[in-house]
């Protein structure tokens, strides 16, 4: 684990681990990188340099608890970015750090050579997923024993009348396998989650969806949208919609995948990653 300092002078942590070019890792959450793990294997690869946004993990809690919001964390990617010395840096961000991501590509297009979004987050894009289309994505999971359930929790979230324990009846459609490891996984990135920042991540004024889509369409660095085939959180269909926002983007569905493709199928989303950022 190492540290630096960022703008207003909190102090971040980042893990390294892998050898080769670097890679700059953004969790979602927003909450500590360590539910990441290696990627599925891919620091064979890369170097991977993931960071704890402030306020998780090692990072410290800064002053003021407005600068959680997504479009201020941008200024510590740079932070970052300067720190490791690199010109132009490769990024990689999954979930909710796709909207960090997009945000700091908007603000900084020539500091990124390859933009890789796993599952990603659609609110900073303004990308609408319908009840509809979620349904019809966990419904491919119907013949799984906990599906009823899961189910009827997913109904009531899509009608706007979710309690803590639908959330948590939910968790399996994230994973393509709902075994020990993946209930293993959900667990400890839940203790991880910290309810301040990720209500401060997402306040108001934290996303401006047709200023990023403009600045978008305009971002010619390749970009690479994974999606899992079976995610209602990123479904396919709106990660096509997602990819069409870039000038230079391919889409690719794992099969059989949820919202962590790297626990799914090690070896196919390794493969897929690495290829894109060689």
């Amino acid at each position: 684990m190492e540290f630096l300092t960022s703008y207003d002078g909190t102090r971040l942590s980042y893990h390294v681990s892998g050898d080769g070019a670097p890679v700059v890792c953004l969790p979602g959450g927003p909450t500590a990188a360590a539910y990441l793990g290696d990627l599925g294997g891919l620091s064979a690869h890369r170097q991977l340099i993931m960071l704890d946004p402030r306020g998780t993990g090692r990072s410290a809690k800064p002053g003021d608890a407005a600068s959680y919001r997504c479009d201020r964390l941008v200024a510590d990617v740079e932070a970052l970015r300067v720190h490791l010395g690199l010109d132009r840096m490769d990024l990689l961000a999954h979930c909710a750090g796709a909207n960090l991501a997009a945000q700091y590509a908007t603000r900084h297009p020539r500091r990124v050579g390859r933009l890789a979004l796993i599952t990603p987050s659609v609110r900073a894009v303004g990308i609408a997923i319908s009840g509809d289309l979620r349904r019809e994505t966990a419904r491919l999971r119907r013949d799984e024993p906990w599906f009823p359930e899961a189910y009827a929790a997913l109904e009531a979230i899509v009608a706007g009348q979710a309690t803590n324990a639908d959330w948590q009846a939910i968790a399996p459609f994230s994973y393509g396998r709902w075994d020990e490891v993946a209930r293993a996984h959900h667990a400890a990135d839940a203790e991880r989650q910290d309810p301040e920042v990720m209500t401060a991540f997402g306040a108001q004024g934290a996303f401006d969806p047709d200023a990023t889509r403009a600045a978008l369409a305009r971002f010619a660095a390749p970009v690479l949208l994974l999606a899992g085939e079976v995610d209602p959180a990123a479904p396919p269909a709106a990660m096509a919609e997602f990819a069409g926002l870039f000038p230079d983007a391919a889409l690719v569905v794992q099969p059989g995948a949820g919202h962590f493709p790297w626990l799914d199928d090690a070896g196919r989303f390794r493969s897929t990653v690495a290829a894109f950022l060689e």
